[in-house]
């Protein structure tokens, strides 16, 4: 019989995983609480390591029809304006890294993905409410009052992850003082202000405060990113609207081509960032986590999506070797699955807070050459 694998959670990584499984083989069932998909999210940012696996998921192509693929990665100065990096990236990324980089609406990244997974493998409408392991299988209970008994349990259930509480209890994460703003605005807007084509990073007087720029839609719309330390606000949502005058005070001191930047904000969103440690474990059994449901990461290194991409290519080569006639059993395939992935995404998650990782230019190599498809799994 073919195991039997359901993905609590119907987000990035969670679909990422599934359209892996089947193309390894094997099938999943994803379950998803919202009754249906919908087109929410302002931003993706992909780096090589990103795209290199959404393009052996077979979506690569689709995702370049609307993406944007930025020149370079700049730094620069927050009251100077000064350069103290540059990273060339499309061609020159491809070159290095197999793959470019791309940065594009959210919602194009899951629409990709939704289209690759057969609707009869996604169960909307499943919010789980309960998780309980068994030796060799594990039960999630929906609100509805429905049960599921699967062989593997995947925790793709994002920072509030149900299934890492029913493995490992409730987490408690840290008010990093830190708030961040986000908005879109037309390219047109923008006339005069160098650099749209880049992903650009300014570099604040402190740890806490950048503004973040690069190009969506094949250029057409910005995206920008600001934070701030404020202590007064702690609401963790990131659909929350924020006030366009609150954002550009924060930054009255910045130079003057940053602050155009925000000049031309008509509207933003507004989110506290909260930081959580590295699990030691992710794994009990038939059940693992993935994604943000363990590791969930500062975005100062723009890798939060693209960690949750790889592990799922990573913990489906893995449950390959589990499947009837492979060579590990499933607890021996989750375990596996962790000491892939622990040590890098421990490393990226601790580097995200830190938020210095190419300030002054640096080796990128380390994050943007990594192969989901290929790395060794010991």
């Amino acid at each position: 019989m073919p195991l039997k694998i359901g993905i609590n959670g119907a987000g990035i990584g969670g679909l990422a995983a599934a359209i892996a499984l089947r193309k390894l083989g094997m099938d999943a069932i994803v379950y998803e609480q919202a009754p249906r998909f919908a087109r929410v999210g302002a931003d993706i940012n992909l780096t090589p390591n990103a795209v290199r696996v959404l393009d052996g998921l077979g979506i690569g192509d689709a995702l370049r029809e609307t993406a944007a693929r930025p020149s370079h990665r700049i730094s620069r100065t927050w009251d100077t304006g000064e350069e103290t990096s540059r990273l060339p990236m499309q061609k020159d990324a491809e070159r290095r890294y197999g793959a470019p980089q791309l940065t594009m609406h959210r919602a194009d990244l899951m629409t990709a993905l939704e289209a690759a997974v057969p609707a009869e493998c996604v169960r909307l409408g499943h919010k789980a409410v309960a998780i309980e392991p068994h030796a060799d299988s594990a039960t999630l209970r929906f609100a509805s009052g429905a049960e599921e008994r699967v062989d593997v349990l995947v925790g793709a259930d994002g920072i509030h992850s149900t299934v890492r509480t029913a493995l490992f209890g409730q987490e408690s994460p840290i008010f990093t003082g830190v708030v961040a703003y986000r908005a879109v605005v037309p390219a047109e807007r923008l006339a005069g202000v160098p650099n749209l084509g880049a992903f650009t990073k300014w570099w604040g007087p402190d740890a806490a405060t950048q503004i973040v720029t690069f190009p969506l839609n094949r250029g057409r719309d910005i995206f920008i990113f600001a934070t701030v330390a404020q202590e007064a606000w702690r609401h963790e949502s990131w659909t929350t609207p924020g006030r366009v005058q609150d954002l550009r005070s924060a930054y009255a001191g910045f130079h003057p081509e940053a602050r155009a930047l925000l000049d031309a904000c008509d509207e933003v969103l507004i989110s506290a960032l909260y930081v959580r440690d590295p699990l030691p474990a992710w794994c009990a059994g038939p059940v693992t986590l993935m994604g943000d449901a363990c590791h969930p990461m500062m975005p100062f290194m723009a890798q939060g999506a693209g960690m949750a991409i790889e592990d799922g290519v990573v913990l489906a080569r893995c449950l390959a070797d589990a499947a009837p006639g492979g060579a590990a059993g499933v607890p021996a395939a989750l375990a596996r699955y962790q000491a892939a992935r622990h040590e890098r995404t421990s490393r990226i998650q601790i580097g995200s807070r830190g938020n210095a990782w190419l300030k002054e230019g640096g080796n990128a190599d380390w994050v943007y050459d990594y192969d989901a498809w290929n790395v060794a799994l010991g």
